[in-house]
């Protein structure tokens, strides 16, 4: 995939790569709500047209942020995880969750509570990152025994 770059800046090159709406939204996806199917991340309540998952899918395999695999017991259906790389993603996530919390609620009433439970950013940030990790593996487990 050839990647364009619309300046030297670290931020703006980052954005070039990621930074779409629907690029963060299925990271969300994946790493809060545990989504790791084609069918489950074009149900969410944003409304992601079929098309633009699909490219945005394949956008984020070719930058190494997510795996694609098939599952052994339905090889048209594919699961999407995160690599570590897109784990890493999850201060970032955090991050914008914290900012809208604190600036956009007032433009939007309906906007899901956050409740830091008092823990630390690091603490949930790590909370998140490892369960996700124990997903993939639990994920990778069953795709396993299930082929053998």
């Amino acid at each position: 995939m050839n990647k364009k770059f619309r300046s030297s800046c670290v931020i703006a090159s980052c954005l070039d790569l990621i930074g779409d709406k629907w690029s963060l939204l299925i990271i969300r996806d994946m790493l809060l709500n545990k989504k790791i199917s084609f069918k489950q991340i074009v149900s969410s309540e944003e409304g992601i047209a079929t098309n633009l998952l699909s490219s945005r899918l394949k956008l984020l395999e070719s930058l190494e942020v997510i795996t694609k695999r098939k599952l052994p017991e339905n090889k048209k259906e594919n699961l999407y995880l995160l690599t570590e790389k897109g784990i890493e993603l999850a201060p970032l996530i955090f991050e914008i969750v914290i900012w809208s919390d604190k600036y956009v609620r007032e433009y939007n009433k309906t906007m899901n509570a956050y409740d830091a439970k008092n823990a630390s950013k690091s603490v949930i940030v790590s909370s998140v990152q490892n369960e996700y990790r124990e997903l993939v593996q639990k994920v990778l487990r069953q795709a396993r025994n299930s082929s053998d």
